[in-house]
């Protein structure tokens, strides 16, 4: 998995990192090894499929945490929406008899979930840097004359 720190499209350059975590329904201890090695693939596969790259995963039994890299064309609630469907079907399809132990209907993520913003510095480093902006003048390098 990549470690790229900025990516580019036509007209931006970009580095947005998101942490999501997702919790089985009823906080249920449906998640298995075998499970959770299985959504790791499942979870990149998905991401790739939206351009996007999934960074870090782990996870116990009953939630996992994604570290994702993502575009700046994306909707968020729209992708976390898809990653919980696609990736509960494939996990339901592929360990239906583990899964049926658990839930009868076709249950396996709340329906909460949580993201935040991951960046290379703190919140407080860029407030100071963007308050600082127009403080002071900067000294300007000379173009050397030809």
């Amino acid at each position: 998995m990549g470690n790229q720190t900025t990516k580019s499209l036509s007209h931006a350059v970009y580095s947005i990192r998101l942490h999501i975590v997702f919790v089985t329904k009823y906080r249920r201890r449906v998640l298995s090894p075998p499970i959770l090695d299985y959504l790791k693939t499942a979870f990149s596969e998905i991401l790739d499929d939206w351009r996007c790259e999934l960074i870090e995963f782990g996870g116990e039994a009953d939630h996992v945490h994604l570290l994702v890299s993502i575009h700046p064309a994306l909707d968020i609630s729209v992708l976390v929406n898809n990653l919980k469907t696609a990736s509960a079907r494939r996990a339901r399809n592929r360990f239906a008899e583990h899964i049926s132990q658990f839930y009868w209907k076709p249950a396996f993520w709340h329906r909460a979930y949580f993201v935040g913003s991951v960046g290379e510095v703190s919140l407080e480093t860029i407030r100071r840097y963007i308050e600082a902006q127009g403080m002071k003048e900067k000294p300007r390098k000379s173009k050397p004359l030809a």
